[in-house]
């Protein structure tokens, strides 16, 4: 028993090291980036598995389809990173294998298919998510994912802490005893500090006058409560938007509430608790197959489709019905964060009229419906019809 506890202490002890560390790597901080001065801008493509590659095969063909000038001229550059396969990460036994992450981080933005992350029991060595890693390895603090349905007055942005949380040392728990297991959990002032104030400024320059901080700060007192009392002093700074506060399990059971829902605009989150409430928030909007997430940090951004890689589609043969919208809403957030305003209004537009209103092509992730690639080339025709913001602005 006592040297169990004993093994327990050093390993934690390394593990508080490690966290001080970082603490002290945040403190020293860094500029944004100015993509204005960038040329070429380089997007890099990351397949991923299952679907993944044909997914983004087609948000490949969309996104040079928008940009072909800029390609030409050379303002913007593509890569294609392969080697983040689950075959790749599990043969190198690394949740991003070196060569790979030295490939993602010459990228100024990445646009990423969804990775296969093994788990316990399956054929794949038990490593790390290659997302969880990756945004800890680029620093990409802010889960950014809106749902929008105007027809239910649902228009939700939620900013997920993305690097912290449970997930930061999501490998790194400790058998103490046959008997028991040990997990952690790290909530940072800085780290806590930086997402609640991205929430906090997306409202004031958007003049949204409320925001919501979601915790479980009642139950889970150290950790959460850093949260939430970083929030009480950081919204002092912002007298002009209002702020309130719930926890974790009634903010998912008003998020069901019609009464209550459409009040809620802004919320900011820790990380396991932003992971769950936005795939249910996903479901309003048509599921996780249609919802985009970004990923932000100051140096770099990633954005990506929310869903899993749907393995069972692939094995059925059906991976060339599987619906790109998601990763095609994360090509229009990526547009929009590099400076591409423009073109990711018309790209957003487009999905809204072919995905929820005109529907002349139905998805349905089976020969029955539409493939990838039919519902791209609709897209891409309805993108230039010169009418495109009339027509939104008439399902509004």
């Amino acid at each position: 028993m006592i040297e169990a506890i004993e093994r327990a202490k050093q390993h934690f002890g390394k593990l508080l090291e490690e966290q001080l560390e970082r603490i002290e790597r945040m403190k020293k901080g860094e500029d944004w980036i100015d993509y204005s001065t960038l040329k070429p801008i380089i997007i890099g493509f990351i397949s991923g598995d299952g679907i993944g590659p044909y997914i983004t095969k087609e948000a490949k063909r969309v996104l040079e389809f928008l940009l072909k000038d800029e390609l030409e001229n050379g303002t913007v550059k593509l890569n294609v990173i392969e080697g983040l396969t689950i075959e790749n990460r599990a043969k190198a036994m690394k949740a991003i294998p070196d060569d790979v992450l030295d490939e993602i981080k010459k990228c100024h933005v990445l646009l990423k298919g969804p990775l296969y992350t093994p788990k316990k029991g399956d054929k794949w060595p038990n490593i790390e998510s290659a997302n969880v890693a990756m945004r800890r390895e680029l620093d990409l603090f802010a889960n950014v994912r809106p749902v929008k349905v105007p027809s239910e007055g649902i228009d939700w942005i939620f900013f997920r802490e993305n690097t912290e949380g449970e997930y930061v040392l999501g490998k790194r728990g400790i058998n103490v005893t046959e008997d028991l297991a040990v997990d952690f959990k790290v909530i940072t002032t800085q780290g806590a500090e930086r997402i609640i104030r991205m929430a906090f400024d997306y409202a004031k320059k958007n003049k949204i006058n409320k925001v919501t901080v979601v915790t479980k700060a009642n139950v889970v007192k150290t950790t959460d409560g850093k949260f939430l009392s970083v929030a009480e002093q950081i919204a002092q700074e912002y007298p002009e938007v209002e702020w309130d506060d719930w926890f974790i399990d009634i903010m998912a059971a008003k998020l069901v509430d019609p009464k209550r829902r459409t009040q809620f605009r802004v919320v900011v989150l820790p990380n396991l608790y932003g992971d769950i409430i936005t795939d249910e928030a996903a479901e309003f909007q048509g599921g996780v197959g249609t919802a985009a997430g970004a990923n932000i940090g100051k140096r770099y951004a990633m954005f990506e489709a929310i869903h899993g890689t749907a393995p069972r589609m692939v094995e059925e043969g059906r991976a060339q019905y599987a619906d790109p919208s998601s990763l095609l809403r994360a090509t229009a957030m990526l547009l929009n964060h590099i400076g591409f305003l423009d073109k990711a209004k018309r790209l957003e537009m487009a999905l809204d009229i072919c995905g929820q209103y005109e529907k002349k092509l139905v998805i349905t992730g089976r020969a029955d419906g539409a493939t990838g690639a039919d519902f791209a080339d609709y897209l891409m025709e309805t993108i230039q019809e010169p009418n495109l913001e009339s027509k939104w602005q008439s399902y509004q």
